[in-house]
């Protein structure tokens, strides 16, 4: 299939691609422009790990086509603006084998960082809905999103 030539925004940074309008954003990030922080996960929308945020709310990268993101603003962890999360994360060991923390910190910062904030009921049952940590490291998760909480509001 022949490309098509899209501008996005990554990280702040405008990027002009030529590439098929299907292609999955997760593809874009890490092959073309070296953004491996967003992680492979099951490719079906299902586990979180490739979560990002485009134009602040998060979304999955793996099901998230090319064509649709062009003129958007796309967030990686890379570029994360609101830092006291991933901090928060930091500070409470909130991962274990810390496949899937990039996607939930991307998910947690998106829904703090909306107007309205979204409560921690809400953030929660994003949480248990878009993401999957086989780890155990879920109560550390939590005590994160509590830290991250009290630090943004």
């Amino acid at each position: 299939m022949a490309g098509q030539r899209f501008d996005i925004v990554v990280n702040g940074t405008g990027h002009s691609l030529e590439l098929p309008g299907d292609t999955p954003l997760l593809d874009v990030l890490r092959t073309d422009l070296g953004l491996l922080g967003t992680r492979t996960g099951c490719l079906e929308g299902n586990c979180g790990a490739c979560t990002v945020l485009l134009d602040g709310r998060p979304v999955q990268a793996c099901d998230t086509p090319l064509g649709s993101v062009a003129g958007r603003r796309v967030e990686t962890i890379e570029g994360l603006r609101l830092e006291a999360v991933r901090e928060a994360f930091l500070a409470e060991q909130a991962a274990q084998c810390g496949y899937c923390t990039n996607g939930i910190i991307m998910t947690v910062a998106g829904l703090l960082g909306g107007t309205p904030a979204a409560s921690r009921a809400a953030i929660v049952a994003v949480l248990d809905e878009r993401h999957i940590c086989r780890c155990g490291a879920q109560v550390r998760i939590l005590r994160a999103l509590d830290r991250a909480m009290g630090t943004v509001r």
